[in-house]
């Protein structure tokens, strides 16, 4: 399927590994142009390296990257320096630390809600009239699966995500909605990620049990009995991009498996 959108202009957050980079990688593969942005200076020119290699044949892209931390006005102000329009944007940070809610103090929370929260919010505000302008714009925040199924360790993570997927259900229905501009959240389960792998490897050093016996554990609490993979990912948040995906918008777009119990 052609997604419509080569030659579109996309800025992708946290795109030097795992989630971010899968989405970029897609977003290439379909000839868009994009500006990836991290905080880690090598491994995003490595990332940025692997992503014009790929972008050949009849849908070559454009690829630029600027190491800065986008949730600070600095780093945003960069990143905007380099390129001021763009027709796609996927907003994702990394989570926020597990722990005891009892230990978290205001400094924990501000730090939570402004890298889970405003900074997404933040770059929408940039981005979405110049969107609505030009008559097609695509947002897409990586939030995570906890915001429709909360995990009591990840409280930082709950509440500041929640606040941001309460945020996009209005402004989604606002306005933009009639101007071409669609903004949704793609919430991803377990997802073979270094942040997975981290995790696990904490889990393991508290409980005494092995990574892969802790691993195997919670792949059978999935359904599809696996975790996610990132190209699958990245395809998910490629056809939210589309032309195709015009209809959709507002929407918590979730990626697990099958982990979540519910219907609705």
């Amino acid at each position: 399927m052609d997604l419509g959108i080569a030659g579109r202009w996309a800025l992708v957050c946290g795109a030097s590994k795992g989630l971010g980079l899968a989405c970029a990688q897609a977003l290439v593969a379909e000839g868009v142009n994009v500006l990836i942005v991290a905080r880690g200076a090598e491994v995003l020119e490595t990332a940025a390296t692997q992503l014009i290699a790929a972008s050949t044949g009849t849908h070559c892209a454009s690829v630029l990257f600027c190491a800065v931390d986008i949730t600070t006005p600095e780093g945003r102000a960069a990143v905007f320096a380099i390129r001021a329009d763009f027709d796609i944007v996927v907003t994702n940070a990394g989570g926020p630390p597990t722990g005891d809610f009892r230990d978290w103090d205001r400094a924990a929370w501000i730090k939570a809600v402004d890298a889970n929260m405003l900074t997404p919010i933040e770059l929408i505000k940039a981005t979405v009239d110049g969107m609505a302008a030009r008559g097609f714009g695509r947002i897409v925040n990586i939030t995570s699966s906890a915001v429709k199924s909360p995990i009591d360790v990840l409280g930082l993570s709950n509440g500041a995500r929640s606040g941001l997927t309460g945020f996009v259900a209005g402004v989604a229905r606002s306005p933009l909605a009639g101007q071409g501009v669609t903004i949704n959240n793609l919430l991803p389960g377990s997802f073979d990620t270094d942040r997975l792998r981290g995790n696990m490897q904490g889990a393991a050093a508290k409980t005494g049990q092995s990574v892969e016996a802790l691993a195997d554990a919670r792949r059978r609490m999935i359904p599809a009995q696996r975790f996610g993979t990132s190209e699958e990912f990245g395809a998910i948040c490629a056809f939210l991009c589309s032309t195709h995906a015009g209809y959709i918008t507002g929407q918590n777009v979730l990626a697990d498996g099958g982990a979540f119990p519910g219907t609705f």
